[in-house]
């Protein structure tokens, strides 16, 4: 069975690299991930009589929602949800509004706010809360390498015998066991020594959280050292079903008219401009 879950994994991850690039990229930009089906077309809701929509974020969660340097409500989810709101054609009736994460949930069962945009995984426990929008963003599992050690899909037998470095614990880590279990595992307590030893030489490899990655590698500290190798991979049963939007489990008319304008948003090229504006360096 895991030899079975290993090809899958392999192949989901190759058919992940082949996903089509935002209009008018070129193969050499980063690619953007692609969640949508071209072929399905979700119904355009009538949202009239809805008298407001109003989203709940938090303000500590870069680069999804923070405050800038004027102290303005910024980020990747202020953007789509204002986006939301255009493609629903009701901006005159959109709100954003920050709370902390604590008090989320209260304000929505007060109907203080009609979605919550915050990252709020879609879990089976959650789901007797909330009625979910589907995923719009996915955190694929990623190697990285020195850039002199580059290795190509596929990847496991390449891994044979090498040291691969993981956090130790993680949802990285089991994965890892489960499917490149010829690599030798070196666990470590903290991303920082995992980024010594990769630039240091002492690991060949590293093995986690895609996006983490992408912004150690456009920052200063991995000062160019290194680079993704392989494919991104995709395994919902160890990273989880990624971001999607919350709203009270009694609307979910709501939740599904959401969706319309994010597959509006996704064909039109409006998520790829966000995704590159705020991962520069992309983890698909």
């Amino acid at each position: 069975m895991v030899a079975f879950h290993r090809r899958f994994l392999i192949l989901a991850s190759l058919l992940i690299a082949a996903l089509p690039l935002a209009p008018g990229a070129r193969a050499a930009e980063p690619q953007v991930p692609v969640l949508w089906d071209a072929k399905e077309r979700l119904p355009k809701p009538d949202l009239s009589a809805l008298p407001r929509l109003r989203f709940l974020t938090t303000t500590d969660f870069p680069p999804f929602n923070f405050l800038d340097g004027a102290g303005k409500l910024s980020g990747f989810h202020i953007d789509l949800a204002r986006a939301i709101c255009a493609e629903l054609g009701i901006a005159d009736k959109c709100q954003i509004q920050a709370l902390p994460w604590g008090e989320l949930e209260g304000a929505i069962e007060k109907g203080e706010g009609e979605a919550i945009i915050a990252g709020i995984a879609a879990t089976p426990q959650s789901r007797q809360t909330y009625a979910f929008s589907r995923s719009y963003l996915q955190f694929p599992a990623r190697f990285i390498t020195r850039k002199n050690k580059a290795i190509a899909e596929p990847v496991f037998d390449k891994l044979r015998s090498k040291r691969v470095g993981v956090l130790a614990g993680s949802a990285h880590e089991r994965m890892l066991r489960d499917y490149f279990n010829t690599a030798q595992i070196v666990t470590f307590n903290g991303p920082d020594a995992l980024y010594g030893d990769l630039k240091a030489g002492k690991i060949d490899a590293a093995f986690g959280d895609g996006m983490r990655f992408a912004f150690w590698l456009g920052g200063s500290d991995a000062a160019g050292c290194c680079r993704f190798a392989g494919g991104p991979y995709l395994a919902p049963e160890y990273l989880g079903t990624g971001m999607a939007i919350a709203t009270r489990a009694d609307n979910p008319a709501l939740a599904a008219a959401i969706d319309y304008a994010l597959q509006e948003i996704s064909m039109k090229g409006t998520f790829a401009e966000f995704y590159l504006r705020y991962f520069p360096v992309s983890f698909f």
